[in-house]
């Protein structure tokens, strides 16, 4: 029967099913119902049997609200559940996902009780200040920030690189410029000379 498990994004005809679970596990369905497009469902013989919402906050994801209505089917659910995470996830450009299920199955994939200097990183929408708090880092920030910033210095460099090297050439067209000036200038002046000098015998008695 696991096998007939599959993972898709809740619609508003699994609303009725979605209720029951989330009333059984004394989650709070009223409010939930208005996050709806935020939930994944695994069916099963055309039966939702399971769900999780995923909420994403810039780099980060939430895993919230996983509930069951059989929990013969949990872990393997989670399994497919987390092949969507992963893709959604990469889709988003998450770093670091949170969670606070207490399912030993997300320990057993990695998730990691985070510690004070890691929480300084919880989204604070979703800081509640309440319950224990269990995060999986997909991508290094710190190393992906500094790539950043060294790129975009990289970037900089050239920028400047870039501008001295016009700069330089403008001022090459300048003098380039000045000089046929000063050139032309004298070889007016040169002309002028010689018809002042000279004018008067080229000139027609």
């Amino acid at each position: 029967m696991i096998s007939s498990l599959k993972i898709r994004r809740a619609t508003i005809e699994d609303l009725p099913a979605l209720r029951a679970i989330w009333d059984s596990m004394r989650l709070p369905s009223e409010a939930l119902e208005k996050q709806l497009k935020e939930f994944q469902v695994a069916e099963m013989n055309g039966h939702v049997v399971g769900t999780i919402g995923i909420q994403f906050a810039g780099p980060a994801a939430l895993l919230y609200c996983e509930g069951f209505s059989d929990f013969s089917v949990a872990d393997a659910a989670r399994e497919l559940f987390w092949e969507r995470v992963e893709t959604l996830a990469a889709n988003h450009g998450v770093f670091r996902i949170w969670t606070q299920e207490n399912s030993p199955f997300w320990p057993r994939l990695g998730f990691q009780p985070a510690n004070a200097e890691i929480l300084k990183r919880l989204p604070e929408q979703w800081n509640t200040g309440e319950g224990k708090w269990l995060t999986l880092q997909l991508k290094d920030e710190d190393a992906v920030a500094a790539a950043l910033e060294n790129k975009f210095a990289g970037f900089m460099n050239l920028e400047k690189q870039q501008m001295a090297n016009i700069s330089e050439k403008a001022k090459t067209i300048r003098t380039a410029v000045t000089v046929i000036g000063f050139l032309i200038f004298f070889a007016c002046m040169a002309v002028l000379i010689y018809w002042l000098t000279h004018g008067r015998a080229i000139l027609p008695r």
